[in-house]
């Protein structure tokens, strides 16, 4: 699947979209942030290769404020396990006035690339 640049202006990708965009962006052609939201322990578990970040929801008070600047204008692609999480995150990211902010639909459930496993690099 060829990605398409409307997807990283509208509110949701979901998992095969998420693959070309990691594809684009591995070229060269596409950017973007991508910020996994669970928490260490399930991120240990099985993430998606790419994150750019892992940003916990339980200190989501900690790293709100400057998500938007740790994306220099760049869209940020938010995951976690089902979008559950990703889609509260990303309302009150909306909110706040952070602009770009994408959920990934269906989350790491509905992802059907490669899994990493261990590493809280991110």
């Amino acid at each position: 699947m060829d990605w398409k640049e409307e997807w990283l202006e509208g509110d949701a990708v979901d998992s095969s979209q998420l693959e070309a965009l990691l594809r684009a962006r591995e070229k060269g052609e596409a950017e973007f942030l991508l910020v996994d939201v669970r928490e260490p322990w399930e991120y240990e578990m099985g993430h998606i290769p790419g994150v750019d970040l892992l940003r916990p929801t339980s200190a989501f008070r900690d790293w709100a404020g400057t998500l938007g600047d740790e994306a220099g204008g760049k869209p940020i692609i938010l995951t976690c396990r089902t979008a559950n999480r990703t889609a509260q995150v990303q309302t009150i990211l909306q909110r706040m006035g952070v602009p770009g902010v994408i959920n990934h639909l269906g989350g790491i459930v509905s992802w059907r690339g490669e899994i990493e496993e261990g590493g809280v690099e991110a």
